[in-house]
């Protein structure tokens, strides 16, 4: 019985963690659920899963939720980075899956790993800001981390059972979003539950946006960097609309490893959770006859700047990827609250970083600064 803790558990990523641990009810239990403020969903996950401890984002949330659970006297409910952090590191936990929106999920991430905890990662921010330091804490605490994005556990899928000394590169594959055969143009038209709309996968609000702008394939990139020990030049991006092949691992024999199948996150979450089994989890395989062919084509970084900008900030390295992370996170969350157009992303990221001086080689309370120094720079351009 693999016990679990869920950071992020009424987000997408967390919700269809649990669906599979309703399916396998012998092999999982929860432990803890953590989320930010959606106060009632939590409730009624605490009450199907009777987690010993339940954490929200500060003291209000915490309230509401003790006055929805008032008959319930056996969760321990906390709040805040003390309580994200202590559910992280939570004793009876086996596994930790990481699912927490944004830069907020690196610092309890790094409390699982310390704690020596498996995770299951969906938090691809915490490699793409301390890719360094979470890799070392990891090795040197023992605690494995399973990739949770589609893509890098399709890699993860391609390079079992091969030495990574034969790889020639890994190609990562994306759908090239609802914008794909739009205009540049037209893009100054584009609203926001345009870009919403994700042509072949349901996911949060965030990273649906990542995904139009094609930042979230950038963030991939830095992520697969680190989780595999690759040089950044090694990883290519190829857009892939159909969405069926998830990534691809190229050897030097020419061999191109590929993990197919149809785009639905609890295959990645199932393997993530049941390593090295398969779980059944009734997933079907693609209809290959009704899809008739796959396409793939090269990215244009003219309509979709941002997947240059991650290559940049990886190669300088650093903080920047920090700053990256951070002045995208704000951008994305300006133009949810419709403070700024679509169009005006991708400046403002570039602004930001090229307003900062690269801290190389940093301690975790650099990157923290690098973090919070971009979100305010962010806001003294006084474009949000």
């Amino acid at each position: 019985m693999k016990q679990l803790a869920i950071l992020g558990s009424t987000g997408s990523i967390g919700c269809n963690t649990l669906k599979i641990v309703e399916m396998f009810p012998d092999r999982f239990i929860i432990k803890v659920l953590a989320a930010k403020n959606n106060v009632e969903l939590l409730a009624e996950q605490i009450e199907r899963f009777s987690p010993e401890l339940a954490v929200v984002f500060d003291d209000q949330h915490a309230v509401r939720l003790k006055k929805r659970l008032k008959n319930n006297k056996t969760v321990e409910i906390l709040c805040g980075r003390e309580g994200y952090l202590a559910a992280a590191s939570f004793k009876s936990v086996d596994m930790v899956v990481s699912a927490m929106v944004g830069a907020a999920g690196l610092l309890p991430t790094i409390a699982a790993i310390e704690a020596g905890k498996a995770v299951a990662l969906a938090n691809k921010e915490t490699l793409v800001m301390a890719g360094e330091i979470v890799m070392e804490k990891a090795m040197t605490n023992g605690a494995r981390i399973f990739p949770v994005d589609s893509e890098h556990c399709a890699i993860f899928q391609c390079l079992h059972g091969n030495d990574i000394k034969d790889l020639h590169k890994i190609i990562l594959t994306g759908s090239g979003g609802p914008f794909l055969r739009k205009s540049v143009d037209e893009f100054d038209k584009i609203e926001l539950s345009d870009a919403l709309n994700h042509p072949t996968w349901q996911m949060g609000k965030k990273i649906s946006i990542d995904s139009a702008t094609l930042m979230n394939k950038g963030l991939e990139v830095i992520e697969a960097k680190y989780l595999f020990d690759v040089n950044i030049n090694d990883i290519e991006v190829v857009i892939h609309p159909q969405s069926v092949v998830h990534s691809m691992v190229s050897y030097k024999d020419g061999a191109v490893m590929a993990q197919l199948g149809v785009p639905d996150m609890k295959g990645a979450i199932s393997y993530a959770l049941s390593y090295p089994e398969r779980l059944d989890i009734k997933m079907p395989s693609p209809d290959f006859t009704d899809i008739g062919s796959l396409t793939f084509e090269k990215p244009d970084l003219t309509k979709f700047p941002c997947l240059g900008l991650a290559y940049s900030a990886c190669k300088k390295g650093g903080t920047m990827t920090s700053v990256l992370n951070a002045a995208n996170e704000e951008a994305v969350y300006a133009f949810l609250d419709k403070r700024i157009p679509f169009v005006k992303i991708a400046g403002i990221i570039e602004k930001v970083m090229g307003r900062h001086r690269v801290v190389e080689n940093p301690l975790l309370d650099d990157i923290l600064e690098a973090d919070k120094w971009a979100r305010e720079e962010t806001g003294r351009l006084k474009i949000l």
